[in-house]
């Protein structure tokens, strides 16, 4: 890896933190996940990730990446192998996530200059994550597990790592996350409503993430 490879993968990494909200984009079909991404960037939310799980998920990274440019910045989820993390870079996508740890998925994404941001659960996954390079590590299902006071929990022996938990998060619980030390929240059908989506509601969404902005900044003192 390049030093100027690295320095994009901290900038990418810096923007996420930033921003502090990552929403997970999961559709039925391409034009729903084309429609959920111009309604989060319509609610002032720039960073997001189109999981695998879109029909012809490539294309549409590739699509928005076009479209959008450096407005958004794009990410791919549900990334579960190197392959596909490979597949994903080449379409544009600026970081890869996965609901696991999946090594040579990590490598991959690095190889390619991109950060990597693989899932974990116990602090053994995280430490594993970790070790091995993780840029963040995604902490999902965290409302599974105790929501805000397990984050706070894994914070407490593991402070350098950065945590993005994933998961049951809302505009009305995303500053106990911050509080507890996320790094970023992963926002997935709390906010990308599929519902209203299908009923051309996309300004649901809109709304949503509007509201979650709101309650980042003010959980972070305006």
């Amino acid at each position: 890896m390049t030093t100027a490879e690295h320095a994009s993968r901290k900038e990418i990494v810096r923007r996420v933190e930033t921003e502090a909200i990552v929403p997970v984009i999961r559709a039925a079909t391409p034009d729903l996940a084309l429609r959920a991404a111009r309604a989060v960037l319509a609610g002032g939310i720039s960073v997001f990730e189109i999981t695998m799980t879109v029909p012809d998920a490539t294309e549409v990274i590739r699509a928005l990446a076009r479209e959008l440019g450096d407005q958004a910045l794009i990410g791919a989820g549900t990334v579960l192998s190197a392959a596909a993390a490979h597949q994903c870079v080449d379409a544009g996508a600026a970081f890869i996530v996965s609901p696991g740890l999946d090594a040579d998925t990590v490598v991959e994404a690095h190889a390619r200059g991109v950060p990597a941001m693989p899932g974990a659960l116990t602090p053994t996954e995280v430490i594993a994550a970790w070790n091995l390079g993780a840029d963040l590590v995604k902490i999902f299902p965290v409302s599974a597990v105790g929501g805000a006071p397990y984050l706070r929990a894994l914070r407490g022996p593991l402070p350098a790592v950065k945590l993005l938990p994933t998961g049951g998060i809302t505009a009305a619980n995303v500053g106990e996350y911050l509080a507890a030390g996320a790094a970023a929240v992963g926002v997935g059908s709390e906010l990308v409503d599929a519902k209203a989506l299908a009923e051309g509601r996309d300004t649901v969404v809109t709304d949503r993430a509007r509201a979650l902005r709101a309650a980042v900044q003010a959980a972070r003192g305006g």
